[in-house]
């Protein structure tokens, strides 16, 4: 609806006739409102823009993940005290018991240092703030007087009213799927997410675009809180090796023991790693072997390569990836997955006509695929899937703010469902990799660089 607003020219200047010569007719123009402060309003402008930069979500999501991590350290170095006060031998064990501790320490004093810093900067960040907008306030009552009309506030409410419209039309529910896939969870049905519940920048903000990263699904013992990071290092789509993080703090202050673990010194070269989509099982990592359509699997123990090829036309090498309306994602052609029961694979063939493919990967010696379901959603639709449970879903991209939980497949039913509506916020527009762990029942996120991580809800 557009708003047109009459005013009489009388009431904003004053024309006077002079007397009429023989000659000329002259008229005096005089404007009896105030002249509008152009130069006000620009400062104005440019002071809201900057404070929109200064304060993001992402500033308090780095807060909460920093919390979130010492929350989950202190209790481990309380553990690992009260082990070491009743099973000291006064030797060896000793000697070793408090190396580890120093260690988690030193880990716990660089978390607290950054969440310190962290802290200052953004009771500075409140305080400057909060004095310019209330500047800005100010400016804008003045601004304001020269409206004359009204005309401002009418625009007002109408942009109110067409907020509300819009929150109206686009309200999405948020609940239970119409009908929830069955598959076979000891913790109920798979629901929703909530989050992101951690945001980290890691140890190169900005330099890694395409990653994964997350949790071993099936960790040796003494490494359950281990957590692994792998960065397409050349060009956007190959790796060479693992990076591994004794705790979710180390991770946080990108503190990294043992380190890198290196597939092989070349990169790209036989059996590294193509493609982001990638995940950790029993201290061993699966992934697209580089101009293969195979799935790799590393051991981070035995530092060996074994494989499985795809079926015969398998697409790979870019030929079958996730994407939207804007752009592919490439190298996305094999998107690895875990959940309670192991590693799974989906791709797409030639003779399925681009629909998706999920296989079952079985970690036997030597590595083997096991049993095949062909899907009837189209691979190249949707930008993600993961694994809860026995049953798959896939996302699809909504909006830059927004991602959408949209299809599931109960592998147990065979029975797909296209009409999810499970919706969530993203951090970044583009969400590379998506992994589900069951050792913590989140969901890992690898987006545009960095790394955000998801609560997944159950029945």
């Amino acid at each position: 609806m557009k708003l047109y607003v009459i005013v009489p020219l009388c009431a904003l200047i004053t024309l006077t006739q002079q007397a009429p010569s023989r000659d000329k007719c002259v008229c005096e123009f005089t404007n009896s409102e105030k002249v509008f402060p152009h130069d006000k309003l620009s400062t104005a402008e440019d002071n809201a823009s900057r404070c929109n930069t200064y304060i993001t979500p992402r500033k308090t999501l780095e807060l909460e993940s920093l919390m979130l991590g010492l929350e989950r350290r202190l209790p481990r170095l309380e553990e690992d005290v009260a082990t070491l006060e009743r099973e000291d031998d006064g030797e060896l064990y000793g000697v070793i018991s408090l190396q580890v501790i120093e260690n988690e320490l030193l880990e716990i004093m660089q978390l607290i240092d950054r969440l310190n810093s962290t802290t200052l900067e953004d009771q500075h960040l409140a305080i400057n703030a909060t004095k310019q907008l209330e500047d800005l306030n100010a400016e804008m009552k003045e601004l304001e007087t020269y409206d004359i009309t009204g005309l401002v506030k009418r625009q007002r409410e109408n942009q109110l009213l067409k907020s509300n419209l819009t929150k109206c039309r686009n309200r999405r529910p948020t609940t239970q799927p119409t009908e929830p896939p069955r598959g076979n969870c000891p913790r109920g049905q798979f629901q929703n997410i909530t989050g992101p519940r951690m945001y980290i920048e890691g140890e190169y903000p900005g330099s890694y675009k395409y990653g994964a990263w997350g949790r071993d699904s099936k960790p040796e013992a003494g490494k359950e809180s281990w957590h692994w990071l792998v960065m397409m290092t050349s060009s956007d789509r190959y790796s060479n090796y693992i990076r591994l993080y004794s705790s979710l703090s180390a991770l946080i202050v990108g503190q990294s023991t043992p380190g890198n673990v290196e597939i092989h010194s070349s990169n790209p070269t036989t059996n590294t790693i193509q493609g982001p989509n990638v995940v950790m099982y029993r201290g061993a990592l699966y992934y697209n072997c580089y101009n293969e359509d195979e799935v790799c699997r590393f051991n981070l123990n035995s530092k060996t390569v074994d494989n499985i090829k795809l079926p015969k036309g398998t697409r790979y090498n870019s030929k079958g990836n996730f994407c939207h309306l804007d752009e592919c994602y490439p190298f996305t052609d094999l998107d690895l997955a875990t959940d309670e029961s192991g590693v799974w694979v989906t791709y797409t063939t030639k003779q399925d006509f681009g629909n998706l493919v999920l296989s079952k990967v079985e970690d036997d010696e030597p590595l083997r695929l096991g049993q095949t379901w062909h899907t009837s959603v189209y691979k190249q639709g949707m930008t993600n899937t993961f694994m809860v449970c026995g049953v798959l879903y896939a996302t699809r991209y909504v909006d830059k703010e927004t991602e959408e939980i949209f299809y599931s497949f109960d592998t147990t039913t065979g029975v797909e469902n296209f009409n999810l509506g499970i919706f969530f916020k993203k951090m970044y527009p583009n969400i590379l990799s998506l992994n589900y762990s069951p050792v913590d029942q989140m969901l890992h996120a690898y987006c545009d660089s960095y790394m955000v991580s998801y609560k997944v809800v159950f029945s």
